[in-house]
């Protein structure tokens, strides 16, 4: 696997079909220039290129993709043409919250974990605990929000997603598909120590030019990777094609509608 393109896949194919939600976010909570976000789980930062963009200061950590981080600092630190400037106060680090902790840092005043749980057995371990080391870098009452896939039946993509099940069945334990339970976000943040405080639903339609866009845009999520271990990727993508097939238009294009949910909860 090629883990600089799988990347740049997710970056170029992938990471905009979740723009809708950033958005939606961004809106209710009135992200502006008074706002210190810390993004965990950045990966190539588009969420906090949008957060930018509208003036707030952001800080990103992301302890699983060097390659994904590459690409974050591509974009909110350019520095290959002198006239190129960072986004404001821009921080990017490979690691967790205590790599940007610090006794004269300024608190956050917002924390975005915007990977969506929900979709695969045991997607959400490590993220109350992740959150619980957050909080002391927070002040009372700061928004954090969690997000996570919608329920099956408005998502179109979790009948594809069942194919990672079906080809890593003997590592179903390790990435096999689960539906999306309608607490799952709420259970995150009750177990971090978070009071829940609104949530919401946004549409974020996945569309693809062609099948093979789709095909790399879905294997860029790492949500098949259990199913290549255990058969290989021919055979992945050749099953990828296929389930994608009912959802090919008559241009050549992929449509799938998709509900996904988000979370605000609030440190105390």
């Amino acid at each position: 696997m090629d883990r600089c393109a799988r990347a740049r896949d997710w970056a170029e194919i992938q990471e905009r079909m979740l723009v809708p939600l950033y958005e939606a976010v961004y809106e209710r909570l009135e992200v502006g220039s008074g706002t210190r976000l810390l993004g965990l789980g950045c990966g190539s930062g588009l969420a906090l290129l949008m957060a930018a963009s509208r003036g707030a200061s952001v800080t990103g950590v992301d302890p699983s993709s060097p390659e994904r981080l590459a690409l974050a600092r591509e974009r909110l630190l350019p520095d290959t043409s002198p006239d190129a400037r960072p986004h404001g106060d821009t921080r990017l680090m490979e690691g967790g919250p205590d790599d940007v902790s610090g006794p004269d840092a300024p608190a956050f005043n917002m924390v975005t974990a915007f990977q969506p749980i929900g979709c695969m057995a045991g997607d959400s371990e490590g993220l109350s605990g992740l959150l619980e080391a957050t909080v002391p870098l927070t002040g009372s009452g700061t928004p954090v929000v969690l997000a996570g896939w919608g329920p099956p039946e408005r998502c179109t993509t979790s009948s594809v997603l069942r194919v990672a099940t079906k080809l890593a069945d003997p590592l179903r334990n390790t990435g096999s598909w689960r539906p999306a339970l309608r607490d799952d976000l709420e259970e995150v943040a009750q177990r971090a120590g978070l009071k829940p405080d609104g949530s919401g639903r946004v549409a974020c339609p996945f569309g693809y030019a062609d099948t093979d866009s789709a095909v790399r845009g879905l294997l860029s999520t790492g949500l098949f990777d259990a199913a290549v271990g255990a058969t290989d990727q021919v055979q992945v993508d050749k099953e990828l094609t296929e389930a994608l097939h009912p959802h090919k238009r008559r241009d050549g294009t992929v449509w799938m509608p998709n509900v996904f949910r988000y979370l605000i909860a609030r440190t105390r």
